[in-house]
């Protein structure tokens, strides 16, 4: 995962500025539960004498990951760990640490906390059902969970609502945009550049703003990415429409945009960082053999 939020390429309604910024407004209400970055503690050797589970689950994942190293395009690849007790799973935990991105998933029977490691591309996930209780715990390897591409967007609509009966008092510039934003969702294929509307540089108010929200509805996912600051973002109720902030390191959002298109690029680990991923565990388990 780099460092650096990746610069965006801004097209459509919104790239030319306005007079002045558009007024800030937090879309996303980050979930309490949200980790944050974490460097993992390495346990000792001797530690770890008696942790087999845990240790079968970290080798099975270190050879998925030198595999996935040397594929261009691999897919998805998970480890359950269901099974293990609490002991061999805060071995897991241990090793993998906690990253950058976090995302919290509220379908319509079930939920789920998902984790990345320090090492890019891995990801901690656990399913809950509607009740909160446990019902899986795994290690992904991927890009991006496959939750995100699967499920985020199932029940979600093909367009956004144009009626413009009634609008409300102070929404002066959002009404235009709904149909690029249905333009953009109906030409949208999985693979494709993602099509950016630059909010920020619109003149809207902060009715503009709440009639966008209004419309677009909210969706099942939420995630955090924190690099320099950091960057929220929500899927909404609008297949492949995303609410994207960004927020400097005094919580200052300073860019706000809606990203149609694929999981935002800020998000997901690159093909790069799973093959650094795969060097550093095999590394760390080196010392355990």
């Amino acid at each position: 995962m780099n460092d650096h939020i990746r610069p965006i390429s801004v097209t459509g309604a919104g790239s030319q500025p306005g007079e002045e910024d558009g007024a800030a407004l937090d879309i996303m209400q980050l979930p309490d539960e949200m980790s944050t970055f974490n460097m993992p503690v390495i346990p000792d050797a001797d530690q770890v004498r008696n942790l087999n589970e845990g240790m079968s689950a970290l080798s099975e994942l270190d050879g998925i990951l030198q595999l996935q190293a040397e594929i261009n395009d691999p897919k998805p690849e998970i480890v359950d760990i269901s099974h293990l007790d609490e002991e061999n799973r805060s071995l897991v935990d241990q090793v993998l640490g906690e990253g950058e991105v976090s995302m919290v998933y509220r379908g319509a029977h079930t939920g789920a906390k998902i984790q990345e490691s320090v090492m890019a591309g891995i990801w901690r996930i656990r399913y809950f059902d509607k009740q909160g209780e446990p019902m899986s715990d795994s290690i992904e390897v991927a890009q991006v969970p496959r939750l995100c591409r699967r499920h985020v967007f199932s029940q979600a609509s093909h367009r956004v609502d144009t009626q413009l009966d009634s609008i409300p008092e102070g929404v002066l510039n959002a009404p235009p945009l709904l149909a690029e934003i249905n333009d953009k969702v109906a030409e949208y294929r999985p693979g494709r550049e993602s099509h950016v509307i630059n909010l920020t540089l619109l003149p809207q108010t902060e009715q503009d703003l709440a009639f966008l929200i209004e419309r677009l509805g909210k969706g099942s996912l939420t995630m955090l990415s924190r690099g320099y600051g950091n960057c929220r973002i929500s899927s909404t109720a609008v297949q492949n429409v995303w609410w994207v902030q960004y927020f400097n390191s005094q919580d200052k959002n300073i860019l706000n945009t809606l990203e149609i298109g694929g999981v935002p690029e800020v998000a997901a680990a690159a093909h790069e960082d799973i093959r650094e991923s795969a060097q550093r565990l095999n590394e760390i388990l080196e010392a355990y053999r």
